[in-house]
């Protein structure tokens, strides 16, 4: 039981930190697709900047914090007798499946910071804003998987998910309005 206890503090050392990155680094990508339409050399300048904060961030932080949330999550369920037990409730498949689900987006995060950093920009700054929910959806939901575990009603957890996405969806637009008044 130590040593589930310490593996579990590590994994979520490394599952807020790598958040924390995936939360920035799309923060970051708005920052540089608002850069690539300044007029130069104000341009040049901040892309620059932008690209070596991603940089640093991306490897830095992010994929070394998502490895190692992967590593001791993996050890943790795979290593140990409480484990093995986890591993064969319901609520961890659905946990499980919203792992994926943060794979595939740290992924598409990958492949868009691959395009800015050789300057491509192919989204929009609404989309960036829209993308980095994504993450928090994610990350909400595994929060509440975790602590209510076999205790959740799923039909209140799907309800409750759609919910919040409506929810963030609102007060995205509600941003937007509050922006486009700003520079109006």
């Amino acid at each position: 039981m130590e040593l589930y206890n310490y593996l579990k503090s590590l994994h979520l050392i490394f599952v807020i930190t790598w958040f924390a990155g995936l939360f920035y680094i799309v923060r970051l990508f708005v920052y540089q697709i608002e850069a690539a339409a300044k007029p130069s050399p104000e341009r040049e300048i901040l892309q620059k900047q932008f690209k070596i904060m991603a940089y640093r961030l991306w490897y830095i932080i992010t994929w070394p914090s998502g490895i190692l949330a992967s590593v001791f999550a993996f050890w943790m369920l795979l290593g140990t007798d409480l484990g093995q037990v986890w591993l064969r409730e319901p609520w961890m498949h659905v946990k499980l499946a919203f792992v994926f689900l943060l794979y595939l987006y740290h992924l598409k995060c990958h492949q868009i910071f691959k395009q800015l950093q050789n300057d491509e920009v192919k989204y929009t700054t609404n989309f960036m804003r829209l993308w980095n929910e994504g993450a928090t959806i994610i990350l909400f939901a595994v929060v509440f998987l975790v602590v209510l575990k076999s205790a959740v009603n799923w039909i209140y957890g799907v309800v409750g998910i759609v919910l919040f996405s409506i929810l963030i969806m609102l007060g995205f637009r509600f941003y937007k309005r509050i922006r486009e008044k700003n520079q109006s």
